[in-house]
């Protein structure tokens, strides 16, 4: 099945189909703590913003997309500049298969071609795991090599409740 599998540069034509994606995470869990699912036009504006400075990857299995992940500046200040913030969303129907990981390995050599040596990333994390979110994000990233270096306690509010978000980090240069 994984020898279908095609990492690829996202093209602004994606953006409904990764939207799709996205938009189970708003509506449904405290992974994503947006409220509302943006437009495909503003979708693409967030899309075309990142692709200036930084790879934006989809994953293709058998010709259909089903997960995307990117990367962001880490804070806009110069002192910053080889560190980044990354995001990955998957299908919900996709999960567990290695597909996040692909696409991270791939993001984590692009990023260090271009001279990126501290990879971040923000993750929601429950005190007490529900329906809406779950340890599932962070022992992802663990699983890829990220270590959790700060916690924001009860800083995000989603669906009537307190969610804590974690800070994770992985180095992957000098």
């Amino acid at each position: 099945m994984m020898e279908n599998l095609l990492i690829r540069n996202a093209t602004l034509d994606d953006a409904p189909k990764l939207l799709e994606i996205y938009s189970y995470y708003v509506e449904k869990t405290a992974v994503s703590f947006e409220y509302e699912v943006p437009s495909v036009e503003k979708f693409q504006e967030r899309m075309t913003r990142t692709q200036k400075k930084y790879p934006y990857l989809v994953a293709e299995l058998n010709g259909e997309i089903v997960g995307y992940a990117y990367a962001k500046s880490f804070i806009e200040r110069e002192a910053y500049k080889f560190s980044v913030e990354l995001t990955i969303y998957l299908d919900k129907n996709f999960r567990r298969q290695g597909i996040g990981g692909k696409l991270y390995r791939q993001l984590e050599k692009n990023l260090s071609e271009q001279g990126i040596t501290n990879l971040y990333t923000c993750v929601g994390y429950p005190e007490i795991e529900d329906e809406y979110l779950t340890l599932n994000s962070v022992k992802f990233h663990e699983h890829c090599g990220y270590k959790i270096c700060g916690k924001f306690t009860n800083c995000g509010y989603k669906f009537n409740r307190r969610y804590s978000m974690v800070w994770m980090e992985k180095i992957i240069g000098a």
